[in-house]
């Protein structure tokens, strides 16, 4: 039997994308300390918890499980592969398209202030 979109985003661990997101901003001239910046304004987690996360081989649902998610995080709207951030229902897929979505914004060089959404 297939797994369903929301069943794969459950299983996957936050270990296995994390290098994905920093050769991504890290390529167009962002930096890793951003990157930790953008992820613990969404999820809570310093870079102390985040290594801890990481070793632990967390699956993303483990992993927003135990996130404090930012009470602005609702303010991230847009596409993301396709799909309107805001209007997927999944919440754990849709926490997972969040912090893609931030990733990408930081990736294609908008202002921090702007990404954080201040």
């Amino acid at each position: 039997m297939m797994k369903t979109h929301d069943e794969r985003f459950a299983e996957m661990t936050f270990a296995s994308v994390y290098p994905h997101y920093i050769a991504k901003v890290e390529k167009k001239g962002r930096t890793k300390e951003e990157l930790l910046q953008v992820i613990e304004w969404l999820t809570g987690f310093d870079e102390q918890k985040l290594k801890a996360q990481i070793d632990a081989k967390s699956t993303f649902e483990t992993f927003f499980e135990q996130a404090t998610l930012n009470p602005n995080a609702h303010l991230i709207t847009g596409l993301i592969c396709g799909y309107r951030v805001e209007e997927i229902e999944n919440s754990l897929t849709q926490k997972v398209r969040y912090l893609d979505k931030l990733v990408d914004e930081l990736a294609k060089g908008k202002k921090m202030e702007k990404i954080l959404r201040n």
